[in-house]
């Protein structure tokens, strides 16, 4: 039987919804939905897609990294915005972590999140080269 790693970020979010940043079974590590929560709590960088879109995929490469992967194990990420016409903003951030590694990208426009202040959440996938042996189901 695979061992299943769970990941936190210490969401406040996490234990109410049920679900970990990050989980990883063998080889197969997901990314949840990750929001551009601040150290605080709460939406950092209000009105900001390019820096909420950092934060995101910096939240996102902790977790991966956690895992026991890295950002070149990324396959897909879903890049996801309540303003579609702002996808570059987000785009040039995705770029700056992504331009040699060049997962599958998907930029979607969403009505809204838990937050009205996040204007942005991203997903990823990643194909980890091997489980760690020592890791046991957390």
């Amino acid at each position: 039987m695979k061992t299943r790693q769970l990941v936190s970020s210490g969401s406040p979010l996490e234990p109410e919804i049920g679900f970990s940043r990050a989980v990883r079974v063998g080889s197969h590590l997901a990314v949840a939905g990750t929001a551009p929560i601040g150290a605080d709590g709460r939406a950092a960088h209000p009105g900001d897609v390019y820096a909420q879109t950092r934060l995101c995929l910096e939240i996102a490469a902790r977790a991966i990294e956690e895992a026991g992967g890295d950002l070149s194990q990324v396959v897909r990420t879903r890049i996801m915005l309540t303003d579609i016409e702002r996808w570059r903003e987000a785009a040039r951030a995705h770029g700056e972590l992504f331009g040699s590694i060049r997962p599958a990208c998907t930029f979607v426009q969403v009505g809204r999140f838990i937050d009205p202040e996040w204007l942005v959440e991203i997903e990823a996938d990643c194909v980890v080269a091997s489980q760690p042996e020592n890791d046991a189901a957390r």
